[in-house]
């Protein structure tokens, strides 16, 4: 009894090329056009995290750091390596806040106040 080889033939290949093709023509421009949006999600969640060792801070020390003590007063105890914003620059604080107890946030993409979009400031009294 012969066998039968059992590989792809040339067209089959090829057809899954095709589609390959087609699907990547569709999804790469849509997935491009995401780095912004997902900055803008990783300085959310860098400020949730900053949020959440302010406040075991407040609970050791029955409030939160001055502006003047800043962020780095987390460090290493409560936040073991203070990163930058995701567009390079520092996180910034303010004790008493504007928007509550305390505003940790960053000014977006451009480094100034107020933006849209990118450039818009990100900070720990946003819903989202």
């Amino acid at each position: 009894m012969k066998q039968k080889n059992q590989g792809f033939t040339l067209i089959e290949v090829m057809v899954v090329v095709v589609i390959l093709s087609i699907l990547a023509s569709i999804i790469v421009p849509k997935v491009m056009d995401r780095p912004d949006t997902a900055r803008m999600v990783k300085a959310k969640t860098d400020i949730r995290a900053i949020e959440s060792a302010l406040n075991l801070y407040k609970l050791d020390h029955f409030n939160y750091p001055t502006t003047e003590e800043g962020l780095e007063a987390l460090s290493p105890k409560y936040i073991e390596h203070l990163s930058n914003d995701p567009w390079g620059n520092p996180y910034l604080y303010l004790s008493p806040g504007l928007h509550g107890e305390m505003d940790v946030y960053t000014l977006g993409a451009d480094g100034l106040q107020g933006g849209t979009d990118k450039n818009a400031d990100i900070g720990n009294w946003d819903a989202d």
